[in-house]
């Protein structure tokens, strides 16, 4: 039986990133888990996420800062932090370190693993 490739979380991370990546490292009917690599970008002004399924996001490397509609500080969030952003909470990236790459990893999933309509 062949054995699964192993991969690293920070390996293929462009040098210049105009605009922030996300790339599916996993996906079932249930879930997805990506990869999100910033350099400085961040929510449009006036944009908020609200998402239909619940996100765990766990920053790895660089700093960033969330805002949820229901707060009034931004979140700064550091390597090693993390969050469960439930489903419908509307929430924005403020910012990402401009002088180094935020890289995020980012779990969306539903409450109910019955309901078997595709996460995305």
């Amino acid at each position: 039986m062949p054995q699964p490739p192993a991969n690293n979380l920070f390996s293929g991370i462009p040098g210049e990133i105009p605009q922030e990546v996300s790339e599916i490292l996993l996906e079932t009917p249930g879930f997805f888990l990506e990869r999100i690599i910033s350099a400085g970008q961040a929510t449009p002004p006036e944009e908020w996420y609200d998402q239909d399924t619940h996100e765990w996001v766990v920053l790895l490397s660089g700093a960033a800062g969330l805002l949820f509609a229901s707060e009034d500080q931004v979140r700064v969030m550091r390597p090693g932090d993390y969050v469960l952003i439930p489903a419908h909470c509307r929430h924005r990236v403020e910012w990402t370190d401009p002088k180094q790459k935020t890289v995020w990893l980012a779990l969306h999933f539903r409450e109910n693993a019955e309901n078997t309509q595709t996460v995305r």
